[in-house]
Formats: C-alpha cells, structure tokens, sequence
C-alpha cells in the first residue's frame, strides 16, 4: 500500500509540483490550501498520514499554528516549508514540532529525497529493542522514551539523535558525523540546529541532561 502525504500551501503551483513529483515516486498525496483545512483532513483521515508537508506563510492558521494542532495529536512526521531563511525561524519550526525545515527554492528531487529519508527513520526499526542508561530508557520499537518510568514527548529528530547518541555511547560523534547520519547527506541547513536539539533534549531528560556530553570543537557524546 502507496504511502500517503499531506501537502498543504496556499501557491497552487506549489502544491501541483510537490505532488507531482512525490506521485511520481509512487506516493499518494493530498492538498490542503491553507493551514486549517490541514489540520481539518489530518483529522478527518484519523491521522492516517505517513508525511505532513506545511508552508509556513499561510493566510489564516499559518504553517506553525498547524504544526502545533497536529503535533497534539500526532506524531507523524512533518516538514516545514518556507522561503525565510532566518536561524530564528528554523529554529520556531523546530520549537513547534517540526522534523525537518526546506527553504524554498528547492530541487523537488533533493526534498523528494529527504521526506523519503525522514518517512524511513520514522518506520525503521533498530537493531537493539531497549537502550537504558540510569534513568532513560529508550523502546526502539515503541520508538517511545522514559525517563524514570515516565514517557517523555520527542520529535521525530530530537529521538533519532538520542538514539543515535545512545548507541554510540561513550564515543565523540563529530556535529559532520551527526548531520550524516541523522539528518542525513542532503541536509543543507546550519551545524547549529544540533546545538538547538540537544539543548531540547538536556531540558527534556531532567536530571540525566548531562548525559549529553559537548565535545568542545568536536561534538557530542552520550555517557552514562
């Protein structure tokens, strides 16, 4: 069964080309033209979406405020696409839920490429089904964390460089090696938004934050 996407931009033509490249690649997609009818199909559909795509300028409930509707209720992947191009408001994206963050223009190859990338961290399962370490523990299958014994929420990115961080544990992994393999080769964004998420992370993991070790220069590792 074609995995289903949810595109929502008030550019018609905008809409018209990102579909027609992910139908291409054999994906089913619908169109929503502003932020309120996104959240309205999201619902309506119970949530049966593999991929949320949201343009962040929408008249009405802009990209963010339907970002944050779905992401109460859902933690289905989304991208926020939008011409700024500022840290600040990459970093609102990210503040809101989001996983992933395309300023336009944009090769529809490279961004078929990455929600592809991103639907596959979402569904793919991990060699290890429990990573613990004091008091976080990390379902890989449930793709859920706790931290002593309490589920916490995490974006979708915020748990791949957790879990990436985790199974690497005791090792630096360089800002180059985590860009690869958690926000992948095509990621054209700044280093920094790995600062953004582990600082996220350390405020999320409360007591055990310091796990979380920076590397000056380097990066980060996660020790026990």
């Amino acid at each position: 069964m074609a995995k289903r996407i949810l595109v929502a931009d008030d550019e018609a033509r905008m809409r018209r080309l990102i579909k027609d490249f992910l139908e291409a690649a054999g994906y089913e997609v619908e169109e929503a033209a502003d932020g309120e009818e996104a959240v309205g199909l999201f619902s309506a559909r119970g949530g049966e979406f593999d991929l949320v795509v949201l343009d962040v300028m929408m008249l009405g409930l802009n990209g963010w405020e339907a970002c944050r509707e779905i992401r109460r209720i859902s933690q289905t992947p989304i991208i926020m696409l939008t011409a700024l191009s500022q840290e600040s408001d990459e970093i609102t994206g990210f503040d809101m839920g989001a996983d992933d963050y395309i300023t336009k223009p944009f090769s529809p190859r490279i961004f078929v490429a990455r929600a592809e990338a991103l639907m596959r961290r979402a569904s793919g399962p991990s060699s290890s089904p429990l990573i613990e370490a004091a008091g976080v523990a990390i379902d890989t299958e449930a793709h859920v964390v706790r931290v002593d014994g309490e589920e916490v929420y995490l974006s979708l990115k915020e748990y791949d460089l957790l879990l990436y961080l985790a199974e690497n544990r005791g090792h630096t992994m360089s800002r180059e090696k985590i860009l690869d393999n958690v926000w992948n080769y095509d990621y054209f964004g700044d280093a920094r938004t790995i600062d953004t998420h582990i600082t996220k992370l350390r405020k999320k993991l409360g007591p055990y934050g310091d796990m979380l070790q920076t590397v000056r220069g380097v990066g980060y590792k996660f020790e026990k």
